[in-house]
C-alpha cells in the first residue's frame, strides 16, 4: 500500500486519495460502532433510541456516558463498550495520522537519499 523509502513519493492527488480511503476505513468503523452502542444501550440499557445514540457517541467520543443504567445488563454492556470505545478511539486515530506520519518520514527518506547521503 505504501511505497518504499527508495521511490519517489506519490503525487498529492494520489496522497489525498490515501487520506481519503483511510478516512472511509474511520468512518465505517466509527459508524458501525455507533449503530453496535446505540443498539446495546437500547436493548439492554433499556433506554430510548435518542439516550442510547447520545451516551454511545459520548464514549465513542472520549467524553463518558450520560445517564443511569438501571439494569445489570446494561451496566455490562456499557462496561465493555466503554472498553471497545476506548480500542476504536485509538484505531481511528492510527487510520487517521498513518499516511500522514508516512508523508512526513517519506519525504525526510527521499530527500536526504536525492542528495546522495
Amino acid at each position: 500500500m505504501y511505497e518504499h523509502r527508495r521511490q519517489r513519493p506519490i503525487s498529492r492527488r494520489r496522497f489525498v486519495g490515501r487520506l481519503l480511503h483511510s478516512a472511509a476505513y474511520a468512518g465505517g468503523l466509527v459508524a458501525g460502532s455507533l449503530v453496535i452502542g446505540t443498539a446495546g444501550y437500547h436493548w439492554l440499557g433499556g433506554q430510548g433510541w435518542i439516550d442510547s445514540l447520545l451516551n454511545a457517541a459520548m464514549l465513542l467520543g472520549g467524553m463518558g456516558p450520560v445517564g443511569d443504567l438501571p439494569s445489570t445488563a446494561g451496566k455490562l454492556f456499557a462496561a465493555g463498550f466503554a472498553l471497545y470505545a476506548g480500542m476504536v478511539f485509538l484505531i481511528v486515530a492510527g487510520l487517521l495520522l498513518t499516511p500522514l506520519f508516512h508523508r512526513v518520514l517519506h519525504l525526510f527518506h527521499w530527500e536526504a537519499d536525492a542528495k546522495g547521503d
